[in-house]
C-alpha cells in the first residue's frame, strides 16, 4: 500500500490554507475572493465589481446585477467568512478548485492579509512642480 502524497490534480490547492483578516474592507474580499452568497444561499461567481463610493454594482457570471453597501457586518460578509452557503449556481460554472480554495481559506481578527492595495506613485513625481 502506497500513498502518493504528490498528484497532478487539483487537490493539492485545497492543502494551502489562506488567511485574511476578519475585519478587512468587504470590496476588497469581494474582489480577491470573486463569490457572492445570495440570500437563498447559493454561491455565485463574480464577473465584475464597479464601486461606487460605499456601494458597489456586482455582476454574476450568470449576468445578475447585485448592488451591496460596503459593510463589514452585512449578511453577505458574515456569509463570506463562516463559509455559508447551500449549493452552487449551475449558470455560473464555478470551477471545483476554486469551492476548494475558498473552503482552505480561514479569517483571523489579527493575523492574515489585510487586502491593502499597493500604494501607487503620485502623478508628476518625476520632479515637477505645481506653481
Amino acid at each position: 500500500m502506497s500513498v502518493n502524497k504528490f498528484s497532478g490534480d487539483s487537490s493539492s490547492v485545497a492543502e494551502k490554507k489562506k488567511f485574511y483578516r476578519k475585519r478587512v474592507n468587504f470590496f476588497a474580499l469581494i474582489n480577491k475572493i470573486k463569490l457572492w452568497p445570495s440570500r437563498r444561499g447559493v454561491l455565485h461567481g463574480i464577473q465584475a465589481v464597479r464601486i461606487h463610493g460605499k456601494t458597489a454594482c456586482i455582476t454574476t457570471h450568470c449576468r445578475r446585477s447585485i448592488t451591496a453597501q460596503d459593510s463589514r457586518n452585512s449578511r453577505a460578509a458574515r456569509w463570506l467568512r463562516n463559509k455559508w452557503f447551500t449549493g452552487v449556481c449551475p449558470q455560473c460554472n464555478i470551477p471545483e478548485w476554486k469551492i476548494e480554495k475558498y473552503s482552505a481559506t480561514y479569517f483571523r481578527r489579527h493575523w492574515g492579509s489585510r487586502l491593502n492595495k499597493a500604494v501607487e506613485p503620485a502623478a508628476g513625481a518625476g520632479g515637477e512642480q505645481k506653481n
